[in-house]
């Protein structure tokens, strides 16, 4: 018996309800995009290795998926060089190519390559997969897509004012409360200067980001084991813990960073983009998080991140500025800012909260039965009306029982059945059965399309 076929650990199948409702949040986000300006682009699914190595760290270096160089591999490798040589060396040697990590360190490659060809500012979006080689787990996958929108070249506050505005529409079109929020690593930078530990912010910046997830004691459990003394952890607590409004927040803060210029300036930055927001009518919260520090350390200014209120995720969307994305290139003292979408978390937020609009969850609006030859070619006619007036519709191919075509429509989740049998045809008109309520109605074709196209 012949084995049964399987996908790779860390990949997933996608049905047609399930791409239905996928497409739904990819064409949303494609759709707020380009009402801001953004233009898209992609980039090849695998890239040149040594544009990939050495841009996440040794542990993003290791969860690259590398491609074996085509034909003979192993040329010019002696039996020697596999006794003595290191799996990365060896990697490198049979590999030119690897799977793209990320969609950031592709588009930093796209703008110095293309750069002459670019106007500045360059405001881009990206929806395309990328490839971790990272053990599966759940809510973790070794294919996944993002979904990122950037703006270099331009140095102006106004850029993450329209960022969060576009945050702000796409969930407003999901019908997902979020919290949005801020804070800036100017910010960040400030509080490790005025507790005495400049050169700890890493560390501080990546305990403090794990809060939600660890709990304060072992966040400061973590700075401690970073080299930070009792005082610097104690002189921590009251900004970890800072309670208020947006605008008291920042009150204290500018108290507390009075000594640091470059804490100073990332309050100026964050009250900016704050104040403009206020004024901006946006439908969701959005919250000074002083907490807020994202993974990344190549974020330079204001950063972002999204909480859903009505499910309990991580983030679902996030992003921030950073200074110098492609200096990786030799292009040095390009700015940018971006954001990036989590489309599988969207994905389980919307199912959670039943949010998915019904048009999202069937292509299909009409379907015609078929009850003989005869029948079926005036269904056929009749489908050309209605796909001309914008409707999707199937004429079902086999004249079969009634059941059975009754239950293909709702497994397809198809809102209304068409009947055109010998009495409806000798009168030109057709039997459409609202397949939610029920009611059947004996129309014309015209009014069939008014009806169901509503």
């Amino acid at each position: 018996m012949a084995q049964k076929p399987s996908i790779p650990k860390g990949t997933r199948d996608f049905g047609p309800l399930e791409m239905a409702k996928r497409n739904y949040i990819f064409d949303t986000i494609r759709s707020v995009y380009s009402l801001y300006g953004f233009r898209p682009i992609e980039t090849p699914a695998m890239e040149n290795l040594s544009t990939l190595m050495g841009k996440y760290g040794e542990e993003g270096d290791k969860l690259l998926f590398k491609i074996l160089n085509s034909g003979e591999f192993r040329h010019g490798i002696s039996a020697d060089d596999y006794q003595e040589k290191s799996a990365a060396a060896l990697a490198a040697a049979f590999c030119e190519k690897g799977m793209r990590y990320d969609l950031t360190v592709p588009f930093a490659r796209f703008v110095v390559q293309h750069r002459d060809e670019l106007q500045m500012p360059f405001k881009r979006y990206q929806i395309q997969p990328v490839w971790r080689a990272d053990r599966p787990q759940k809510g973790r996958y070794r294919e996944f897509y993002q979904c990122d929108a950037d703006i270099v070249g331009s140095d102006s506050l106004l850029n993450e004012i329209e960022l969060m505005q576009i945050v702000d529409e796409v969930f407003s079109r999901f019908g997902i409360r979020v919290c949005i929020k801020i804070n800036n690593r100017k910010i960040l930078t400030g509080i490790a200067e005025v507790i005495g530990a400049p050169e700890k912010i890493v560390d501080i910046t990546v305990a403090i980001d794990k809060l939600d997830k660890i709990g304060l004691d072992k966040v400061n459990d973590e700075l401690r084991a970073d080299g930070l003394s009792e005082e610097a952890v104690a002189a921590l607590q009251p900004v970890i813990a800072l309670q208020g409004t947006n605008a008291e927040k920042l009150q204290v803060m500018r108290r507390v960073l009075a000594t640091s210029e470059t804490g100073l300036k990332g309050c100026d930055e964050v009250e900016q983009v704050l104040t403009a927001l206020e004024t901006a009518g946006m439908r969701n919260a959005i919250e000074l998080d002083l907490t807020l520090a994202r993974g990344l350390n190549y974020y330079t200014g204001c950063i972002f991140e999204v909480k859903a209120l009505d499910v309990q995720i991580g983030s679902i969307t996030g992003g921030g500025r950073y200074d110098n994305l492609t200096g990786i290139f030799g292009m040095p003292g390009l700015s940018g800012v971006g954001i990036s979408f989590g489309a599988d978390r969207i994905y389980d937020v919307l199912d959670q909260l039943n949010l998915y609009p019904e048009a999202a969850q069937s292509g299909v609006r009409l379907l015609f039965c078929n009850f003989g030859a005869a029948e079926a070619a005036c269904c056929l006619r009749y489908a050309r009306q209605t796909r001309a007036a914008g409707i999707a519709t199937e004429v079902f191919p086999d004249s079969t029982k009634m059941k059975k075509q009754m239950a293909y429509a709702n497994a397809h989740r198809i809102a209304f059945v068409a009947l055109v049998g010998e009495s409806e045809m000798a009168e030109g008109r057709l039997t459409l059965k609202n397949m939610a309520t029920g009611e059947q109605q004996l129309l014309t074709i015209d009014e069939a399309i008014a009806t169901v196209g509503q």
